[in-house]
């Protein structure tokens, strides 16, 4: 599916993360690429081509670093009420 030059699937990955406030994983699941190409893309080819959009892109994913123990425990959560 991805065809493109490295620099523009790093802005559309980045644009589609901020559009959509979506997780890495989510992104790479969407796009059908693994979470390691996403974040290597958004974390470090980002910052050189288009410091702009890597910045918002930070921010986003200083949030989801910060709530990622909700989404963990809400999971574990959901897992066991399915069990019982």
């Amino acid at each position: 599916m991805f065809e493109f030059d490295t620099e523009r699937r790093c802005e559309i990955l980045a644009k589609y993360m901020t559009n959509h406030n979506a997780t890495v994983r989510s992104c790479a699941a969407y796009f059908g690429i693994s979470k390691s190409t996403v974040h290597k893309d958004i974390t470090e080819k980002l910052k050189i081509t288009n410091k702009s959009l890597y910045d918002e892109v930070k921010l986003l994913l200083e949030k989801n670093k910060a709530e990622r123990h909700l989404r963990g425990g809400e999971a574990t959560r959901k897992k066991f009420l399915i069990q019982d």
